[in-house]
């Protein structure tokens, strides 16, 4: 890559074919989810991140490029990690915070992509790309506060409640 403007193009690419990915994934992660909060949320997300493909659209557009999204390595395995907890937990509780620490995991990937692409947008002084940049960036940090509050409310509660009675058992064979 020759240019920071090369190098905003292609990571918009990058979060753009993740963004994709995870409006596959959530559907099937609020399928799977035991927790009605945690399906919300997942269902919640998906219509969230349906707004944020199009304001990455809207960046493309700026550029004078096409909507083209690039393999994102990174959220590709984010995502196996979450299919494969889906697939090996085998108590719904904690399937349940495998996969909300899977989605935060998303989340945190797409927090540092946004950042950084509001960051080289300014620099490039790319204004309505920083206000779409900075609004998506302002929503997966909301998301993924809410994904705390809610891990740490129940759902991480509750599969560690499943743990006790192991515990206790454990302790007592010794």
């Amino acid at each position: 890559m020759d240019s920071l403007a090369t190098l905003f193009e292609e990571t918009v690419r990058d979060i753009y074919y993740a963004e994709k990915k995870i409006l596959k994934a959530l559907p099937k992660m609020a399928k799977k989810a035991t927790s009605t909060k945690l399906a919300k949320a997942f269902d919640a997300h998906a219509a969230e991140t349906e707004a944020q493909v199009e304001r990455l659209e809207q960046v493309f557009e700026l550029i004078g490029k096409a909507p083209r999204g690039k393999t994102c390595p990174a959220i590709d395995g984010i995502i196996e990690e979450g299919e494969e907890i889906m697939k090996e937990a085998e108590d719904d509780t904690v399937r349940d915070a495998g996969m909300l620490a899977a989605a935060q995991a998303v989340e945190h990937y797409e927090i540092t992509r946004y950042g950084t692409l509001k960051s080289w947008a300014s620099k490039l002084g790319m204004t309505e790309a920083v206000k779409l940049l900075d609004a998506t960036l302002k929503e997966e940090k909301a998301t993924d506060l809410k994904l705390t509050d809610l891990a740490e409310s129940e759902i991480n509660v509750d599969a560690d409640a499943e743990d006790e009675p192991k515990r206790k058992t454990a302790r007592g064979s010794r």
